[in-house]
C-alpha cells in the first residue's frame, strides 16, 4: 500500500497512467467494448465499474487544458442527441475532479478508430451500454 493513491489504482494501471504523457489517451471501457482486438495495451479492471475507474484515474490525472476537447464518450446509435445515465455521472465526476470540460459524444466507429489510437485501454467490468470514455492526459504545472 502506498499513501496518497487512489485504492482501485492497481501497479498496472499506475505504471500506465504514470508512464502517459501530455496529450495522451486512455480508454475507460465497459464490458461489452471490445478491448482486446483494438490494439493498445490492455489492463484489466474486470469487477470495476466504469465511475469508480473514471474517479480513481482523475483523482491523479489532469486533463488537457491545450485542446478544445480532452473528454468523449461513445454516441447512442440510432439516437444520437440521447445521453445515458452513465454518461451524465461521468459528466458529473469530470466536473468535480477535472473542471470544466464537456465530455463530448463521438459516433461509435469513429470512437473505435480514436481508441486504437489511445496509449491504454482500461476494459472494466462496467455493465451499462455505451459506458465507454476517452480521457487526454493534460500537463501537471508546478506549484507556485
Amino acid at each position: 500500500m502506498l499513501r496518497g493513491i487512489h485504492p482501485l489504482l492497481g501497479p498496472d494501471l499506475l505504471h500506465a497512467l504514470r508512464t502517459m504523457g501530455h496529450g495522451d489517451e486512455i480508454v475507460i471501457a465497459d464490458a461489452n467494448f471490445p478491448a482486446g482486438t483494438m490494439g493498445p495495451k490492455v489492463i484489466r479492471a474486470d469487477g470495476i465499474g466504469g465511475e469508480a475507474l473514471l474517479e480513481a484515474i482523475l483523482t491523479h490525472m489532469p486533463l488537457d487544458t491545450y485542446v478544445e476537447v480532452a473528454a468523449f464518450r461513445m454516441e447512442v446509435v440510432e439516437d444520437p442527441a440521447r445521453v445515458p445515465d452513465i454518461c451524465l455521472s461521468y459528466q458529473k465526476i469530470v466536473d468535480r475532479l477535472a473542471g470544466p470540460f464537456a465530455v463530448a459524444p463521438v459516433e461509435r466507429f469513429a470512437f473505435y478508430e480514436r481508441s486504437r489510437k489511445a496509449a491504454y485501454i482500461v476494459a472494466s467490468g462496467e455493465r451499462a451500454i455505451y459506458a465507454n470514455i476517452i480521457l487526454k492526459k493534460g500537463v501537471l504545472r508546478p506549484e507556485a
